[in-house]
């Protein structure tokens, strides 16, 4: 691949900056960064490759010239710059939820559906970071046998609402007492089992994006019973979640550990009777999702319940976010 100019919208963001961290690591060919963020940020320096980079205040003709414009600066400021720097002729890979259940916008996770990117039309979405992780998890096992049902429970940490989440933990941790928390309850020594709004059916908006997106990503008949249930947990960085799926055939866990070991993105820790098994601790600032705890329930041949950890702000925003430019790029 030849170098590329590339712009980052919501540079200063804690996807931002894993972005940059992500683009420089894996060698991107980024010949010219345009970092990009709100007029507060302006006159602020970015450091990249070595150099400090000044940070640029968005604006319609930020595109001009630019090849891939990553996004992670919020759904409005997505829909509104989106299409200006797809039209400008960048390929917009966008992190927000705007675009990702347009009919017309391919929603990509490179280890299921590398194959979407190809019908993209200057916009291509990244999914939520839970829906990320859990299909890296769940795809070796649909390709031994089609998936019929999916019970997920998620543990998400206080990263999924961006840094001021983390933010927010960390000085709950230390005895503050905030009037101004992202969240609706205090988190430290807490659980708070609703994330983003309700909506009418009693499932919480952040639940139901993981639903229609694996319905998506996986092409999943729309029939198909997903259920969800997401709670924060007073962890700093990484997601775990708890999945039972039930396939059409029954499959050995012999075969599902085998295929999960060959498969990209996945490291297998599942070794419970010594204690080893997926951690936020041990996951974060992994690329890989981790799964362990490959079992079976009682009198269900058919089910396998597995556990996951990711790193949300690495695999489950950031990095597939670059993964994504590089199909685009190298095709």
């Amino acid at each position: 691949m030849s170098d590329f100019t590339v712009a980052v919208a919501g540079v200063t963001g804690a996807v931002g900056q894993e972005m940059l961290q992500v683009l420089e690591r894996r060698n991107f060919p980024v010949g010219r960064l345009i970092p990009l963020a709100s007029e507060r940020s302006k006159g602020k320096k970015i450091s990249f490759k070595g150099e400090e980079v000044p940070v640029e205040v968005l604006g319609t003709d930020s595109f001009n010239g630019v090849d891939l414009a990553l996004f992670s600066a919020g759904g409005s400021i997505s829909k509104e710059f989106g299409p200006i720097a797809s039209h400008a002729g960048a390929v917009v890979v966008d992190n927000s939820s705007a675009f990702r259940m347009d009919p017309e916008v391919p929603l990509v996770v490179p280890e299921v559906n590398p194959q979407a990117v190809k019908d993209h039309n200057g916009i291509i979405a990244n999914p939520n970071c839970s829906t990320i992780i859990m299909v890296v998890g769940i795809q070796p096992i649909h390709q031994l046998s089609p998936i019929e049902s999916i019970i997920v429970s998620t543990y998400q940490a206080a990263s999924g609402a961006g840094a001021k989440g983390m933010d927010a933990l960390n000085k709950e941790l230390s005895g503050e007492q905030l009037s101004d928390s992202p969240f609706p309850h205090r988190l430290a020594g807490n659980l708070i089992p609703r994330i983003d709004t309700l909506q009418d059916n009693a499932y919480t908006r952040e639940e139901m994006k993981m639903v229609y997106e694996t319905i998506k990503i996986m092409e999943l008949p729309e029939s198909t019973p997903i259920s969800a249930t997401c709670v924060r947990v007073p962890v700093e960085r990484t997601h775990c979640e708890s999945i039972q799926v039930i396939t059409r055939d029954e499959v050995s866990l012999d075969s599902v550990r085998q295929a999960m070991s060959e498969a990209p993105g996945l490291t297998v820790l599942d070794a419970p009777e010594k204690d080893i098994y997926p951690t936020p601790l041990e996951a974060t600032g992994q690329d890989d999702v981790f799964v362990g705890r490959i079992r079976r329930p009682y009198n269900s041949p058919r089910a396998t319940d597995i556990y996951l950890a990711g790193d949300q702000i690495l695999k489950g925003a950031a990095l597939n976010a670059v993964q994504i430019a590089e199909l685009v790029f190298k095709n």
